[in-house]
């Protein structure tokens, strides 16, 4: 005869194993929807591998060329609480333009790929950063389209050893890895450095909300598709 204690105790014990269950389930649905990808571009002029995580965000490990994009990239993740790293080296002996354009192609090609294409986002995202006395809004769509209005203007003299002028082939190369629309629209400008670092945390807050999974697998849009091609 089965006691009511003993009936109890089998009760608890189908519980438990239950939700054992359950949690492994919920814990293997999570692994298989970690967002990440790797990319590399490799060129006569640059040679860059990018590795992009959307969903679990680490402390950025990045090594480029150019200390001052290598600096901005790290804003970018941080802000966007990615995990990014990147490997990028090219000939800034003859032109940084060349090192700065392929790394914003492959980073925009790296979070695609990582996205598995275009469906299931919230798609859009818009964020206008202060930093100090400069103001920048920038808002993306991850639509399929690749176009970029760039409404910033720099001084004629470098940053970080840099031409500020370059950072929009970066984002031109970003957006036609990504097919996304980007506006970058500086507000206010207090001096370069802060311009530059507010358009990158304003694109890691912006993309940071364009990328957050919906709850369905379908487009948003009012089509049912997007060019993804």
């Amino acid at each position: 005869m089965t006691t009511a204690s003993g009936k109890d105790q089998a009760g608890r014990e189908r519980v438990g194993e239950e939700r054992m269950i359950e949690k492994m389930e919920k814990t293997e649905k999570t692994a298989k929807t970690i967002r990440f990808a790797s990319v590399t571009r490799k060129t006569k002029e640059t040679d860059i591998t990018i590795e992009v995580n959307l969903d679990q965000p680490s402390p950025p490990d990045i090594e480029t060329s150019l200390p001052f994009l290598s600096h901005m990239l790290e804003a970018f993740a941080v802000h966007g609480r990615f995990g990014l790293k990147v490997r990028a080296v090219g000939d800034i002996e003859v032109d940084p333009h060349h090192l700065i354009e392929d790394t914003g192609i492959t980073l925009g090609e790296a979070i695609f790929k990582a996205l598995g294409g275009l469906k299931g986002i919230n798609r859009a995202g818009c964020f206008t950063y202060p930093m100090d006395g400069s103001l920048v809004t920038i808002a993306i769509d991850l639509c399929g389209r690749r176009n970029l209005t760039w409404k910033v203007q720099f001084g004629n003299f470098e940053v970080g050893h840099i031409d500020p002028n370059l950072f929009r082939e970066f984002f031109k190369g970003f957006v036609d890895g990504l097919r996304a629309t980007l506006h970058c629209h500086e507000l206010y400008g207090d001096n370069d450095h802060h311009v530059i670092e507010a358009v990158f945390k304003g694109l890691g807050k912006a993309l940071r909300q364009a990328v957050v999974p919906l709850e369905t697998g379908e487009y948003l849009s009012t089509k049912g598709v997007l060019d993804e091609s």
